[in-house]
């Protein structure tokens, strides 16, 4: 059996996310060598783009969060509020540090024990007519692209695509042609986690 994994699985289980156990025992599995886990290429460095952004939110945060406790502790009222914020101003800085290591060794774990799906001039051009033949972003028609392209080589076998991303990926056309391929659409990783199971043990 293949799974197919996407940028939200690795954020997920760098960021210990609401279902980053179920990611987790699902990487387990595949590290025991019961599955065959799957993931585009691409998906591999978007997830540093999505760490940059939240840095530079946090890091402004940050800023504006010192700036303000600054001209409060000028208030004889506040005088003390210095040294209680610099606890917070630890943690905003602190956290992104450590996700940053979390992501890092999320993704060394994945180039371990993952296929990973390259990315080709042929995946890419059907990545551009995917956007209009299946309302897909750039990024999510290169991600869903190169999984159809995966696939195309892997007709006979089970196979099933684990997202959160049910807003764009959860439509019937696609549906339909994750089914054609022998491939079962879950947008839940909880879901993700019982299904390979359950194929598992057949």
């Amino acid at each position: 059996m293949i799974a197919y994994v996407e940028s939200n699985f690795i954020l997920e289980l760098a960021y210990a996310q609401e279902e980053h156990t179920a990611c987790d025992h699902i990487l387990a599995l595949s590290e025991q060598g019961s599955f065959v886990l799957a993931v585009p290429g691409f998906c591999l460095g978007e997830p540093y783009e999505s760490w940059v952004r939240r840095s530079k939110d946090r890091q402004a945060l940050h800023d504006r969060f010192a700036r303000e406790m600054r001209e409060l502790s000028r208030s004889q009222s506040y005088s003390t509020i210095g040294r209680e914020s610099q606890k917070i101003s630890r943690i905003l800085i602190q956290s992104g540090n450590e996700e940053k290591t979390r992501l890092d060794g999320t993704i060394m774990r994945m180039i371990d024990i993952a296929s990973i799906i390259p990315l080709d001039r042929e995946t890419m051009r059907s990545a551009i007519h995917l956007q209009v033949e299946r309302s897909l972003s750039p990024q999510d028609a290169i991600v869903y692209a190169s999984v159809l392209t995966h696939m195309e080589s892997k007709l006979g076998e089970e196979k099933c695509f684990l997202t959160k991303n049910a807003r764009d990926f959860a439509n019937p056309d696609i549906i339909q042609d994750l089914i054609a391929r022998n491939c079962k659409l879950l947008v839940h990783f909880d879901h993700g986690l019982t299904y390979v199971q359950n194929q598992i043990r057949r």
